[in-house]
């Protein structure tokens, strides 16, 4: 097996026949395999999946019975993945999964101890000034060129994912992917994704500026953490 791609499910069964849809031609590609993490979903997404996964070659799903964040539900999916190369992108279709075809070209000119991410574009005016404010900071705290941080998809080697030590279970756990493949001095590529409306539901966490908040304390957190490992 090639490449893995994790997709975590948070009640997300509005959405699944289109993402499904939309994973047909990864599923078909030879060596590729398409996980879908039912992230301990209260909705109908376990009998959405069951139904529907037969018909769609190399995608298979996971099931999480108790939600413990979305970095769980990704850790969850690579740890079950039989890549050599792997990802993840979100279920919500605002990204598309096939970016990761893009990815593994340049995986292909580049060699697999490469991490790689998309650079978003076609975003709110208000969420790219967000994004950006928050790059720049996360850039000086820890001394590390980090831009658009939470950019899908994200991919990276098997032996660069077991290097890492403790990941966060939370929306940092993209922050602690990127950083950890500046730190290690891994070749870092981005490639430009379009970032479109959610065909289905509302964010989780990206619903108001009370929201925008309570994820940058988070952060803002783990990132001080990171800076302490950092100085230590």
């Amino acid at each position: 097996m090639r490449f893995s791609l994790v997709i975590p499910c948070y009640n997300e069964a509005a959405n699944l026949p289109l993402l499904l849809e939309r994973c047909k031609a990864l599923g078909a590609t030879p060596g590729v395999e398409v996980i879908l993490v039912d992230n301990g979903s209260t909705d109908s997404t376990p009998g959405v999946l069951e139904a529907l996964l037969p018909a769609y070659q190399g995608c298979r799903s996971i099931r999480v019975e108790q939600n413990q964040g979305y970095g769980f539900g990704i850790l969850s999916g690579l740890r079950a993945a039989q890549g050599q190369m792997l990802g993840w992108t979100h279920a919500d279709m605002q990204t598309d999964p096939q970016d990761a075809l893009r990815g593994l070209d340049l995986v292909s000119r580049h060699g697999e101890e490469v991490f790689i991410k998309g650079r978003r574009y076609g975003r709110p005016l208000a969420d790219t000034l967000f994004t950006t404010g928050m790059s720049i900071f996360e850039t000086l705290l820890l001394r590390k060129p980090l831009w658009d941080i939470n950019a899908q998809p994200t991919m990276f080697s098997r032996r660069f994912f077991e290097t890492w030590e403790a990941p966060p279970h939370d929306f940092s756990l993209d922050l602690y992917a990127y950083y950890q493949a500046r730190q290690c001095k891994q070749m870092v590529h981005r490639f430009p994704v379009r970032f479109g409306e959610r065909a289905h539901g509302v964010s989780h966490w990206n619903v108001n500026w009370a929201a925008k908040r309570k994820f940058i304390a988070r952060t803002i957190d783990f990132s001080l953490q990171l800076r302490k490992s950092l100085n230590s």
